[in-house]
């Protein structure tokens, strides 16, 4: 073959197994046990999936000893096949009876497309091997041939493969058994040999295939060896490892922590950033069809935008920001802009631009726009939003560019109906003094039983204002720095803000100057409570409990405790 030429890939699932079965390449599969699984598998970079046994009849929630009958495993098999294009291996036990029963077996998974069968040399019904394995009676030799001779008999894909499984080791009947059954098996069609241990070395599993000496493809799964380096399976001449139920283990973990957190808090909140986002189940459904029909039939809705003022380099911040604005520090492995950005496009807000000044040169630019406020060093934060004026369009959320918060705030935020609508901390009400900055003032408090009830904003401090006579009232909250602005209010917002600029004092007004002029110009600003779950970069310690606010979005699995000790710190 011309070396510049392709390798040949066989197009039929069955094809492509029977390739790895011979390839002279350690192949490796992976477990699956339902569709989800088998797509995860498959974008995992994973060659074929490993219709377990134990994880299929795990999820159905029975015994692994052939209480799912195998019509019941077969359905399953089929939304597997659907779900990925690789081929599968099916767990076939016993072949659920005698040679007929592996016949009809075979013929069954032609039709859903699954690639081959493993059929094990154990009496039916079977148990799982890794119980009392030892005391569990292999079938007659003889008659297990006959099995593998009826399936290869009754195929009609010439490719579809048979692997036939030794417990000879396992049930403690030797290593000569072992070798004479799988020769055995062998010259009856089996298309390789599995041959399985239940030792924590490899011992056994070594001495098997230095005997077997490569008279035909060999597999294993390597479940109590696995601390055994993929380096000696090859030096072996294993043909294919078996991940054998991983997946299935991985995900029961996951799900008893998120059912024991959410039991003892009764609430989502500490869940919520920790596990898969709704939108990458649906991306996992293959949901294309789904975003095609909103487009079809809700084709006037918004995806939204976002500014984000970001042009500071940070008071307080000077001893880490000599080479980066404040929006560039890293908070547990990625710039806080990122946080922001990505929690921006979790809601599906992809349309973000982001106001520069202080060393907007070291702004990342990925996914984002960036428009640069010349005189950041002599202005504050509303000449900031006027150069973002050609992006206020549509429904925008205007925010500070040094936040962390909960999925949920900005989730709830951009779902309000109202022309404008702000977050307000309720756990936050000391002010110091008047000038204090954003401090807010509503209709009415936080009363968490009477949720729901509609708040609007009275005042909110400005480090610009006067103090006034709602200033020396018991503030309501704080609000956090984020407002959301409604297409129908954008006019409205363009006009107040045209007013402020003509004042000569512009340049030194702050977000919360903006705030007062729409409540003074008439406009109702909904106020959207929360109590902690958020977290401002202000200073050097804001910068350090940022870190630990962020560490507890990481996954749940991984870190359980996190969330928890999270869920303190964000109040």
């Amino acid at each position: 073959m011309n070396a510049r030429e392709p390798a040949f890939v066989p197009t039929s699932r069955s094809a492509r197994l029977r390739q790895m079965l011979v390839s002279n390449e350690l192949e490796f599969m992976m477990e699956a046990h339902n569709g989800l699984s088998a797509r995860i598998v498959r974008e995992a970079g994973f060659k074929a999936i490993w219709g377990s046994g134990l994880a299929i009849s795990a999820q159905f929630g029975v015994r692994d000893n052939n209480e799912a009958s195998w019509t019941q495993v077969v359905d399953n098999l089929e939304f597997m096949a659907d779900a990925s294009d690789l081929p599968i291996l099916l767990d076939g036990d016993t072949g659920y009876g005698n040679f007929n029963n592996v016949r009809r077996l075979v013929r069954k998974l032609e039709q859903r497309g699954i690639a081959g069968v493993c059929i094990e040399d154990k009496q039916f019904p079977k148990t799982n091997s890794f119980i009392n394995g030892e005391a569990q009676p292999l079938a007659d030799m003889d008659e297990f041939c006959g099995k593998i001779k009826a399936g290869k008999d009754s195929q009609s894909d010439e490719n579809f493969s048979i692997v036939a499984r030794v417990e000879a080791l396992i049930a403690g009947w030797g290593m000569d058994e072992a070798l004479r059954r799988a020769e055995a098996y062998r010259q009856a069609g089996a298309d390789a040999i599995l041959i399985h241990s239940k030792l924590s070395r490899p011992d056994e599993i070594l001495e098997f295939a230095r005997e077997w000496a490569g008279r035909g493809p060999l597999v294993i799964v390597p479940t109590k060896y696995y601390s055994t380096p993929t380096e000696v399976f090859r030096e072996a001449g294993i043909s294919t490892v078996i991940w054998a139920n991983h997946l299935i283990r991985a995900a029961t973990s996951a799900m008893q922590a998120v059912a024991k957190e959410i039991h003892s808090s009764e609430t989502l909140v500490n869940v919520e950033d920790s596990i898969a986002a709704v939108n990458e189940i649906f991306r996992l459904q293959d949901a294309d069809e789904y975003s095609e029909a909103e487009d079809r039939y809700l084709s006037s809705a918004s995806a939204g935008s976002a500014v984000v003022l970001a042009a500071s380099r940070g008071k307080g911040l000077e001893a880490v920001t000599e080479d980066r604005p404040k929006v560039m520090l890293p908070i547990a492995g990625k710039p806080l802009l990122r946080w922001l950005v990505d929690a921006f496009k979790k809601q599906g807000v992809n349309d973000i631009t982001v106001v520069g000044g202080y060393r907007a040169d070291a702004i990342d630019t990925a996914g984002i726009k960036l428009v640069v406020n010349e005189q950041h060093a002599q202005s504050g934060e509303l000449a900031s939003l006027a150069c973002a004026a050609a992006k206020l369009s549509g429904d925008t959320v205007i925010s500070y560019g040094d936040l962390l918060f909960r999925s949920y705030i900005l989730r709830d935020l951009v779902e309000s109906e109202a022309a404008f609508s702000v977050v307000v901390d309720s756990s936050l009400t000391e002010a110091e003094n008047a000038s204090v900055r954003d401090f807010a003032w509503c209709s009415a408090g936080d009363d968490r039983g009477l949720f729901g009830n509609k708040v609007t904003l009275r005042h909110v401090s400005s480090g610009q204002e006067a103090s006034s006579a709602i200033a020396s009232q018991t503030p309501h909250g704080r609000w956090v720095g984020l407002l959301n602005v409604r297409e129908a209010g954008q006019p409205r917002l363009a006009a107040v803000l045209s007013q402020l600029q003509a004042r000569a004092d512009f340049a030194t007004l702050d977000m919360p100057a903006l705030l007062n002029a729409l409540i003074e110009a008439g406009e109702s600003i909904e106020v959207q409570y929360v109590h902690g779950h958020w977290r401002g970069v202000n200073d050097l310690e804001d910068f350090r409990r940022a870190g630990d606010f962020a560490h507890a979005q990481a996954p749940f699995a991984a870190n359980v405790a996190a969330t928890d000790a999270a869920s303190g710190a964000a109040q």
